[in-house]
């Protein structure tokens, strides 16, 4: 089914749809969607999660309910709304990005909570083992990190040699911090300056970009809500700057961003759901092992290619599995 046919199955989904008191009526369980982000920033990603849902029989208002939040890129509210849906009693709580299942988890050790994305879940404590999670926690990992050294060599092939490279990253998202750590450890080898910025609040936005207006030569973004939510602003100053900016997720290239590498996001949310009902039949999460990505796409902008000028190897448009005109 193509996105746009997902998207339509959002309906009128808004923040804080008053399902709870129907599920209290009908007696459906519930899940409590804490989206660390926005809905507008992951409309496409939600419509696969409930795409696959109803086709494992979980349809919204009849067989289940769910309760949407919304904390758009700001940490403090992780906590007040992981709280809300533990006095919501929802059967399952399903979130993204390391900092979000944190909150979860410290508001409960036993409602089961899901992470449709989530890097080096090991590695932050987010679950003991990736195929025995323990606790209430399992769900879908994103390697980010991991790939960050094949996304600088696809930046390299379409705007050729850099010698100084910007990364962003916001210092409360650990898998975007260990991301920029892993792309500083590589700078040597790959003969590369890198000029960290370091974000924690989207104010912090401006101020950090134009901090390497002239210096740099490139941009990498280092993915997770708070850059999510600001991709826009992100996008025009890369595209003010003239620099050449790559992404770990396809939004940032239709909005404007030149490349994108990294796991099919939307494919993951629908594998969480998949996680969801194995936990609604029963199965505890902690017994559910973590699954990783198996499908990754390189989507390319050749409009943003011809605004900073670049000429694009046919190799490298062949290789593209989307191109965006």
């Amino acid at each position: 089914m193509r996105r746009r046919e997902f998207i339509s199955l959002l309906g009128g989904i808004a923040a804080g749809w008053p399902l709870a008191a129907r599920a209290q009526q009908k007696k459906l369980p519930i899940i409590g969607f804490l989206g660390a982000s926005t809905l507008s920033a992951t409309k496409e990603r939600i419509a696969a999660f409930l795409q696959r849902l109803h086709e494992l029989g979980w349809i919204e208002s009849q067989t289940i309910a769910i309760e949407y939040r919304w904390a758009e890129g700001r940490a403090e509210r992780l906590n007040d709304i992981a709280a809300e849906f533990v006095g919501l009693k929802v059967d399952v709580i399903v979130t993204s990005g390391a900092a979000a299942v944190v909150a979860a988890k410290a508001a409960t050790p036993t409602i089961p909570i899901v992470f449709t994305v989530a890097s080096d879940p090991v590695g932050t404590g987010l679950v003991t083992s990736l195929a025995r999670p323990g606790g209430n926690v399992t769900g879908m990992s994103y390697e980010g990190p991991d790939l960050s050294t094949k996304r600088i060599g696809l930046l390299s092939e379409v705007a050729g040699r850099f010698s100084r490279l910007a990364v962003i990253a916001n210092s409360g998202a650990a898998g975007a911090m260990r991301e920029m750590h892993e792309i500083e450890a590589a700078s040597s080898s790959l003969g590369l300056e890198i000029l960290p910025l370091v974000i924690k609040r989207a104010q912090d936005i401006p101020s950090a970009v134009i901090s390497i207006n002239g210096r740099a030569e490139a941009l990498y973004v280092c993915a997770d809500p708070l850059v999510n939510t600001n991709r826009k602003s992100i996008i025009a100053f890369g595209l003010d700057a003239r620099l050449p900016t790559i992404f770990g997720e396809r939004e940032n290239v239709e909005e404007g961003g030149l490349i994108s590498y990294g796991p099919h996001i939307p494919d993951l949310y629908r594998r969480a759901a998949e996680l969801v009902d194995k936990i609604l039949r029963g199965i505890a999460p902690g017994e559910i092992p973590v699954e990783q990505p198996t499908k990754f796409e390189l989507v390319f902008n050749l409009k943003t290619a011809k605004v900073l000028r670049l000429t694009i190897p046919e190799s490298f448009l062949t290789r593209a599995d989307e191109v965006i005109e």
